[in-house]
């Protein structure tokens, strides 16, 4: 089996289940050895996996010989029920081992007095650099940033940097970039490491540097940084002040993260649910859950107060009854075809002024080719239904303008709102939904009642 396929395979049901067994019946060696025997990210996968008085039992038995890594890999309604049991003492001895980045990140959303106790645990040094990571702004570059890098005056030979290298004992494990600064620690560029080393010994640094990377301020959001990660193929990225001196350094594993939370993220919005409440509590997840279906209730009442207003056709036409939920529903999942292109070309940059005149009008030429399709189908299918060729062109006319107002909806709807400043993933489909049924609704009973009544 290749080492990916053992990778993929290194927690299965089996081993959750003997670690389940030997916990049930005593047996803590054989815990430890199968836990010691995982990655960091298996040992996480595992806690995830086992229900929560379980967890609580590995944790109270494994507690300081947990792997530091494998608190960054967790989920964070998890991850907070595995610090609850942990002292300050057990979270800082964690965060000495982690990097700079991850050691805010583990941090962030401890209790202010909880943080505070750890970060008195800490040797200065740690924790002013901790310290200094949380004084950004979430989501922002200087919590992504790690201070471990290879750093050198632009004065320096070759030579000279090599040795700093061989000797240096601060400098991270994996390095892909030098970055050189000039007196006043001001980033002048970088040099990859491959260069370098085929370059002679005697050659000045700044001969073989580029002086024109990419670099990022500190305040910069994470989406943007991964935007640039992804645009310019970056394998890190240094992150700088006002006054463009070097601070630190985005690594692209952060950003592989970055981009895996965002993605998530939106599907989420989309779906109505704020954060991922896979192991969340019950009445969390109730809460969290209840906010987005009251918002869905209000509309479907608007929908309702739609339908209200031709009682009396529905009464006359028993048909209408039984159709119209047909109209609404082509237009519900047309729509939602339309929004998910629209709110991922806005996340990933590719909806601009610039081409959006363009991509409403090939969405609404969608939206009524798709429907004039679907209205001959259904058309046809009504009158040898019903053996009404009325009723056929009143289904058929209404699916035609309930997909062109969706397609118009699933576009003008999240560039609306990402115009008003609000995240188009969040609301989109709240409100489309309320333009495909009440215009479905009312393009159905309406040309019913003109033309069947």
């Amino acid at each position: 089996m290749s080492a990916e396929g053992d990778l993929l395979d290194e927690v299965t049901p089996e081993l959750v289940r003997r670690i389940e067994a030997a916990l049930a019946d005593g047996k803590t060696e054989e815990v430890r050895d199968l836990l010691e025997g995982l990655s960091p990210t298996g040992q996480a996968a595992v806690l995830e996996q086992v229900s929560e008085h379980q967890r609580d039992a590995l944790v109270a038995l494994l507690k300081r010989d947990l792997d530091p890594e494998m608190l960054t890999e967790l989920d964070e309604d998890v991850r907070d029920d595995v610090l609850d049991q942990l002292d300050s003492k057990d979270i800082a001895a964690a965060a000495r081992e982690l990097e700079t980045d991850d050691a805010v990140n583990l941090l962030e959303d401890l209790p202010e007095d909880e943080r505070q106790e750890v970060l008195a645990e800490l040797p200065a040094a740690d924790r002013a650099e901790i310290e200094s990571g949380l004084a950004y702004p979430d989501d922002s570059a200087g919590r992504l940033m790690q201070r471990s890098l290879v750093k050198v005056p632009d004065s320096w030979s070759v030579g000279q940097v090599i040795d700093h290298c061989r000797e240096a004992t601060d400098l991270p494990e994996d390095v892909y970039d030098i970055f050189v600064v000039d007196q006043w620690g001001r980033l002048s560029g970088s040099v990859p490491l491959g260069r370098m080393l085929r370059t002679k010994r005697p050659v000045p640094i700044l001969d073989i540097v580029d002086p024109d990377i990419p670099s990022v301020p500190a305040t910069a959001d994470q989406a943007e940084v991964a935007h640039l990660f992804r645009d310019k193929n970056l394998v890190s990225c240094p992150v700088v002040d006002e006054d463009r001196r070097l601070l630190g350094v985005i690594m692209v594993d952060d950003i592989v993260d970055v981009i895996d939370e965002e993605a998530e993220e939106d599907l989420l919005k989309m779906g109505g649910v704020a954060s991922d409440d896979m192991h969340a509590s019950t009445v969390r997840t109730v809460r969290l859950r209840a906010i987005w279906l009251a918002v869905n209730l209000l509309t479907a009442v608007i929908a309702s107060l739609v339908i209200g207003q031709f009682e009396n056709a529905i009464e006359k036409i028993v048909a209408l009854a039984v159709l119209m939920p047909i109209v609404a529903s082509m237009g519900g999942n047309a729509g939602t075809q339309t929004v998910t292109v629209a709110v991922r070309a806005l996340a990933m940059g590719e909806l601009t002024g610039a081409n959006m005149l363009r991509f409403i009008a090939k969405e609404v030429a969608v939206g009524g080719l798709n429907g004039i399709i679907f209205a001959i189908c259904m058309g046809g299918a009504v009158v040898a239904w019903y053996h009404d060729w009325r009723l056929g062109a009143v289904i058929g006319a209404a699916m035609i303008c309930n997909l062109v107002a969706a397609a118009l909806g699933g576009t003008l709807i999240p560039l609306g709102l990402q115009k008003f400043g609000v995240d188009p993933a969040v609301s989109s489909t709240v409100f489309l939904t309320t333009v495909t049924d009440v215009i479905g609704f009312l393009a159905f009973l309406g040309l019913a009642t003109i033309f069947l009544l």
